[in-house]
């Protein structure tokens, strides 16, 4: 059993000057990837400031840290623009871009029904979120894209030289129910979680449950499980990653025995539920990155 590779969640909330510094020092602690939400805003908050325009500047600054959205979704993206956005950060960083995708939420603090319109029902949110991940795969893969669907189209999108990193860049799909794991075992290299859901309170039973479902939409699909990536986004069950070292071993090596392989742990963000101590961050950091 390998320990789980560390990766970290930076928040777009501050001035370039200030952001930049800490991608550079996520580099220098070691994490194996820098997060960033795509979102216009989360939670309220405000300022909040542009995913994609972020992580071009960090592919700029940064050597070896892989750099990733998580995630990017349907809520305002169209997928041929995204497509255009991600090959060009996959040029910038010379193949470091990992595309953490997502349906989108509904709330509407964040981007849900940003652009107006009538709410999606669940069945209409699923079918739009097939259907961006299918042509984004397809407008990545080039060279050239025509696509008339139920909710997006493309007209002769050429690709140019497509992605550094063939066929094109690593796809990560959140998704916790039974069409998103079709979308995740069909598309993607990597699989994201949260650790929360309908199916149990308990995060470590319910990450159980779900890897078993990825399993089997995988295997409907024809496709190994265990060679895709399986990604836990920490901070949203009330466990203790970031109380202590030895807080954050113990879990690590608990979600590792599932088949957890990617940890990613929020930036200590004062004032907020993701505040911690920035000694043990590093310290965790210095223990399991790379």
């Amino acid at each position: 059993m390998k320990a789980p590779r560390l990766g970290t969640v930076m928040w777009p909330i501050q001035s370039w000057r200030e952001t930049g510094g800490l991608f550079r020092r996520a580099e220098e602690l070691g994490f194996d990837t820098a997060w960033i939400y795509d979102h216009t805003a989360w939670r309220g908050h405000t300022p909040w400031y542009d995913g994609y325009t972020t992580l071009a500047a960090a592919a700029a600054v940064t050597s070896r840290i892989r750099l990733g959205t998580l995630v990017t979704s349907p809520n305002f993206r169209h997928p041929v623009p995204t497509a255009h956005a991600i090959k060009t950060i996959d040029d910038i960083s010379g193949g470091r871009y990992t595309a953490g995708i997502g349906a989108g939420g509904t709330s509407r603090t964040s981007d849900g029904g940003l652009l107006g319109g009538p709410d999606w029902t669940p069945r209409e949110r699923a079918d739009r979120f097939a259907e961006w991940v299918d042509l984004l795969d397809r407008s990545l893969r080039g060279p050239e894209t025509t696509h008339e669907g139920g909710y997006y189209s493309a007209q002769e999108f050429r690709v140019g030289p497509g992605c550094v990193q063939r066929p094109r860049v690593p796809f990560y799909i959140a998704g916790g129910g039974p069409r998103g794991m079709r979308v995740a075992a069909r598309h993607g290299e990597g699989w994201i979680t949260t650790a929360n859901g309908p199916q149990s309170d308990d995060p470590y039973e319910l990450v159980r449950i779900h890897l078993g479902m990825l399993a089997e939409a995988c295997a409907a699909e024809g496709r190994d499980p265990s060679t895709q990536r399986r990604v836990l986004l920490t901070g949203f069950t009330g466990e203790p990653w970031l109380e202590s070292p030895e807080a954050y071993t113990d879990l690590a090596g608990r979600y590792a025995e599932l088949g957890i392989t990617d940890i990613a742990l929020h930036w200590p963000r004062p004032d907020s539920d993701w505040d911690a101590d920035m000694k043990v961050f590093e310290a965790i950091a210095a223990d399991h990155a790379l």
